[in-house]
């Protein structure tokens, strides 16, 4: 039979494991990309890249969120992309990961208080832009789509950079090698 003090002992150490666990996990499902992007840690699998691979890539975005008050999945995509290439060991430099939106995903770029007075809320994509920036990704938007969508100069959030178009990025950047990932 155990004691009081044994069970309060045992009972403690419990408390402590189930607080940890989430924790633990949480790093693990983000290792680069807090709380974007969750992946599911997977060892012995195969296609993992090696550290030494070059893994820079070019992501397109068109699609929308479901509707304007949820993340734009795809931009989320981008976050899984850093979250899976740190549990492999590969790290990326400042510019390897570039991300070029256009079409019905154009809004994602807004400034809070533009996008507010469109869709009545404050952006959700404006932390995930934050949190890309921070990891060293380059965003982009197309200048004909904020153009046709009514999007000014200074309603873009600036942590993005405006293009002539997202066409001749994709072609410009394709020419120079970088690998195509599309939503």
């Amino acid at each position: 039979m155990m004691s009081i003090y044994n069970k309060l002992l045992f009972l403690g150490g419990a408390a402590v494991l189930v607080v940890c666990i989430p924790a633990s996990a949480q790093v693990a499902r983000h290792p680069a990309v807090a709380d974007y992007g969750a992946i599911a840690p997977m060892a012995e699998v195969a296609n993992r890249p090696a550290a030494t691979d070059d893994m820079r890539a070019l992501f397109e975005i068109t699609g929308e969120a479901r509707g304007p008050k949820g993340v734009n999945r795809s931009l989320d995509r981008v976050a899984r992309y850093l979250n899976l290439l740190a549990s492999s060991g590969v790290s990326t430099k400042p510019g390897d990961i570039k991300v070029i939106i256009h079409g019905p995903a154009t809004p994602l770029i807004l400034r809070d208080q533009a996008y507010q007075k469109r869709f009545k809320f404050a952006n959700p994509n404006t932390p995930l832009i934050a949190a890309l920036k921070r990891a060293g990704v380059e965003i982009h938007v197309c200048g004909q789509a904020t153009a046709g969508q009514g999007i000014a100069r200074e309603d873009i959030d600036p942590a993005v950079t405006l293009d002539l178009s997202a066409m001749t990025t994709l072609a410009l950047l394709q020419r120079q090698g970088w690998p195509l990932v599309s939503d």
